[in-house]
């Protein structure tokens, strides 16, 4: 192996002789999508996909189901932990992840398909992909929407793929679903989530790493500013849709101080949020690829801390996890933010909201009903163990 030049925490391979490798399953794919403009530093691209309801099968994360409109997140995140995703279309350089945005599009019967003079528009089919996919979450099983790539960065201002998606969502009940997002854009369907929200469990979780508009402006440079996310949380939970914060990832030396988390509870309390929950920084060896040489640009004094730190394991101590975990409780208890909703009272008169019980509101964080089997509790446990 040997590293680009340009930046030497890039890794290639030297054996250049050896012929390509054909192309299989979604890199293929990739490789075939038809170009649908070029933004800022950026090119949009067309993604067949066979579906769009995608089962986790990795034990920590807290949901069951995973829905990502997009592969890519303009957001250019110097920490983002879902490069690695690019990687499955072949696609190795880690800052391609910001700069090639692919765009959902759903394959289906050609007797479904609407006519067209030429090529399927982006996002055509996936709502009945969707459906056809909902058929297979059972009670309980939660669905979380954006969990690879931001669904509200800007390519959703033109293409609409998650409202498209939210639009069939609409159209069902009963089930838990979250939705990620650091963009003030989900204002915009504010009149989808509602409907939503009236026959289903819906919260919103809006990542917050910290309030500072110079220091976000270099960690997320093509984020919304906070306090538009802060506005954006408001807006939503006036509206009857509960939404709350995710401050993460938490950065050593960067944004981990007393102070800065205190700010961003205080802020969340402030503006209505009904929870606030924090997560350490994750560093993969795709993020580092990126947030290495930023790093040593904008903070060198923590380059040695941080090598040390993630040399050979991509989470932070068990220690250091318990500090920023015991400081949030206490935050959340003096600013009283107590992760309660209440669904019963978010609705026009003369509408039914889901009968909702205490015990399974915030599913996204919550251990799992008690008829589910001991291994399964077992392992929802650890889940909850990964967020403070």
């Amino acid at each position: 192996m040997a590293a680009y030049a340009e930046n030497p925490y890039l890794f290639y391979s030297e054996m250049a002789d050896e012929p390509p490798t054909p192309l299989v399953g979604i890199a293929k794919l990739a490789a075939e999508g038809e170009t649908v403009r070029v933004g800022h530093n950026v090119e949009y691209f067309t993604l067949e996909s066979r579906s769009i309801l995608n089962k986790c099968t990795t034990p920590r994360m807290p949901f069951t189901w995973t829905v990502n409109p997009y592969r890519g997140c303009e957001f250019a995140c110097k920490y983002c932990y879902a490069r690695y995703t690019h990687e499955f279309m072949e696609i190795r350089d880690s800052l391609d992840f910001e700069r090639q945005i692919y765009i959902k599009q759903g394959s289906c019967p050609a007797a479904l398909e609407s006519p067209t003079d030429g090529a399927p528009s982006p996002g055509a089919n996936l709502r009945w992909l969707l459906r056809r996919d909902l058929k297979k979450v059972k009670p309980g099983e939660e669905i979380a929407i954006g969990t690879a790539t931001d669904p509200y960065q800007p390519a959703e201002r033109r293409y609409e793929v998650t409202r498209t998606l939210l639009e069939e969502f609409a159209q069902h009940s009963g089930f838990d679903i979250g939705i990620v997002t650091k963009s003030d854009l989900i204002v915009r369907d504010i009149d989808v989530l509602r409907r939503v929200a009236k026959n289903n469990r819906l919260f919103v979780n809006f990542t917050i790493t910290t309030l500072d508009v110079d220091l976000a402006r270099i960690l997320e440079p093509r984020a919304p500013r906070p306090d538009l996310r802060l506005k954006a949380l408001q807006a939503l939970n006036v509206s009857g849709i509960d939404a709350g914060v995710i401050c993460a990832p938490v950065l050593p030396g960067i944004t981990d101080s007393n102070r800065s988390l205190e700010n961003i509870v205080a802020a969340t309390a402030k503006h209505g949020g009904k929870y606030i929950f924090a997560n350490p920084l994750f560093l993969k060896t795709c993020s580092a690829n990126v947030f290495l040489p930023f790093l040593e640009k904008e903070f060198p004094h923590l380059v040695a801390e941080y090598k040390q730190r993630f040399e050979s394991k991509a989470f932070v101590s068990s220690a250091y996890r318990k500090r920023i975990s015991d400081l949030m409780a206490k935050l959340r208890s003096k600013y009283g933010i107590t992760y309660q909703f209440n669904h019963l009272s978010r609705h026009e008169p003369g509408e039914a909201g889901p009968q909702l019980v205490p015990s399974q509101q915030l599913g996204l964080f919550q251990e799992p009903p008690a008829k589910k089997a001991q291994g399964a509790h077992r392992g929802m446990e650890r889940r909850r163990g990964t967020m403070c």
